[in-house]
């Protein structure tokens, strides 16, 4: 036998004993498919020869890995979009404008019945009614304070220092802020509360003298062996102060927390993935759309001012260098050209008293038709602004203030859509940012005794949570139509299905001071005799001066 025909031999043995038993041979899967290797790979997007997929081959790296290295470089990007980019500059107002606004109220909601079950049942609701009302003027007078000393810098107050901090926190991915202790600012008429705040640019959390990540030091965030955020590496400066240069090459070390649990800085952001311990920007997935967007922008613009700066011409048959050769022999042609301005200077021509402009024979006036902005830029343009309307959260109408194409049924569902991500960022911003600081003021205000406690209250410290839970009010989520929206939810409240909590908080009120507002109002047109509107007319109020005037009167005998 042949070495040939040997190792044909060899071939066929071994796949007959690569079949199973009683089947058929298996075929090795880079071989199956019509496509050749493109068969070996269940699925699509795993294939690495394929036209689409062979060239697109992105590293696979951890969530640290892969902001961590580039976050400065992507959040200069994003700063300077959103700083010479209208539309960005736009979209990132809206978002902090209707998270947080000019106003993020407090409504303390200690949980009474935790409490109760801690102290023995010293807890109720009517304590909890006392202790939120006591609690919220207080922290009016600390976020509201005339002289700013809520804010270390005394520059803001607390509603201004939220609404930075989230904008931030769009912008750059992160909220940062050290609490400080300043019992020194206490004192007749200056700080109610030794407490402040301490907003800084998150750029300042880097890791001391740029050194690269390590197994515990995160993007300037020092972890224990489980990861747990302990501490935060801090810089004295930001790296751009360039007048503060020594300043910033120096690092000062924060603890997360005291012993007992108190913040000592507060740092949100939001997680993409487990593992992540910085955050990123909302405009980072549409940097690259937005850049492009602000270059065609400029390059129509430029097209059409160079139209308009050549809008009209003379077009001639003469050439200017033989028109200019006969000028320097004998002047012909500008004899020529006297003998004619004189015959029709001397024999004008006019319909209805207008001048009609003559030009030499064979001169012709041209102008230019700006065909500018392409008729291509506004489909552009468009397209872009969706894409950053879905990456920030928004409906395409927020963003370009165009609802010229909307009906009242598409308005309604964008503007519900983008409820759901407004809330969301709200609702994490206040549990994040805001409820750690409340927290921290009111353990002092407990301590100072500025809110009812009843006796064996457990200390703050142990029932930190229950003392501390609250809900912010932001602003008004608005109508589309006002008339069927609030019919709608009166509805609701009368179907017991919603409540008057809800309904005002999703419009920027407070309940209580809306029914306080409302007995005042009912008081004051009794007083002046003026007509109630139909909700007040089964007051107590209103009852309660009818009934002397439904009781008959007695005869002119008295009895």
């Amino acid at each position: 036998m042949s070495k040939k025909e040997r190792r044909a031999e060899r071939k066929a043995a071994a796949s007959v004993s690569a079949a199973p038993a009683g089947g058929k041979a298996m075929i090795p899967a880079t071989r199956a498919g019509p496509g050749g290797m493109a068969g070996a790979f269940a699925y699509d997007a795993a294939n690495m020869f394929g036209s689409e997929m062979g060239e697109w081959n992105p590293w696979l790296r951890s969530a640290d890995g892969e902001i961590n290295n580039d976050r400065d470089r992507m959040v200069a990007r994003s700063r300077d979009v959103v700083r010479n980019d209208g539309w960005a500059a736009g979209g990132i107002t809206r978002i902090v404008d209707s998270a947080v606004g000019s106003q993020f109220r407090l409504v303390a909601k200690p949980d009474y019945r935790a409490l109760a079950l801690a102290s023995g049942g010293a807890f109720d609701s009517s304590w909890a009614d006392e202790f939120g009302r006591a609690a919220e003027a207080e922290w009016r007078m600390w976020a509201n304070d005339a002289g700013k000393h809520c804010d270390a810098a005394r520059q803001l107050n607390m509603t201004q220092m939220f609404w930075l901090a989230l904008r931030h926190k769009v912008v750059d991915g992160d909220a940062l802020a050290p609490l400080l202790w300043l019992p020194e600012r206490i004192g007749e008429g200056s700080a109610r509360y030794a407490t402040t705040v301490q907003l800084i640019d998150p750029d300042r959390l880097s890791n001391p003298y740029q050194q690269q990540d390590t197994k515990d030091l995160r993007g300037g965030c020092q972890l224990d062996s489980l990861g747990v955020t302990v501490g935060y590496h801090i810089r004295e400066a930001h790296q751009g102060d360039l007048y503060l240069a020594q300043e910033s090459m120096r690092w000062d070390y924060f603890e997360r927390e005291t012993p007992w649990g108190r913040p000592v800085v507060v740092h949100d952001y939001e997680p993409d993935r487990r593992g992540q311990h910085r955050g990123t920007s909302v405009v980072t997935p549409v940097l690259g759309a937005m850049r492009m967007l602000s270059r065609y922008d400029q390059a129509e613009l430029q097209q059409a001012l160079l139209q308009t700066i050549f809008a009209t011409f003379i077009q001639s048959p003469f050439d200017p260098s033989d028109v200019q050769s006969v000028l320097n022999e004998d002047g012909g042609l500008s004899e020529y050209q006297k003998l004619r301005s004189e015959f029709h200077e001397g024999n004008p021509l006019s319909l209805n008293g207008a001048r009609i402009p003559v030009l030499a024979p064979g001169d012709e006036v041209k102008s230019v038709t700006a065909t500018r902005p392409n008729s291509g830029f506004e489909a552009f343009q468009g397209a872009v602004l969706r894409r950053f309307a879905a990456a920030t959260g928004q409906s395409a109408e927020q963003l370009s203030w165009d609802y010229s194409k909307t009906n009242y049924s598409s308005a309604r569902a964008a503007m519900l859509e983008a409820w759901k991500t407004l809330k969301r960022r709200r609702d994490n911003f206040a549990v994040g940012f805001a409820n750690p600081i409340y927290g921290a003021w009111l353990e002092e205000a407990i301590a100072l005794k500025r809110v009812p406690l009843p006796r064996k209250a457990p200390p703050f410290a142990s029932m930190r949570t229950a003392y501390m839970t609250c809900r912010w009010i932001g602003p008004a989520r608005g109508w589309v139509d006002p008339v069927a929206e609030r019919q709608g939810a009166v509805l609701g409240m009368e179907a017991g299905f919603g409540t008057l909590e809800d309904e005002c908080a999703e419009q920027g009120r407070d309940y209580e001071e809306v029914l306080d507002q409302r007995q005042l109002e009912v008081r004051m047109m009794l007083d002046r005799g003026l007509p109630l509107p139909t909700w007040a007319m089964g007051s107590p109020l209103y009852q309660n001066q009818q009934a002397p005037q439904n009781q008959p009167k007695p005869d002119r005998d008295g009895i």
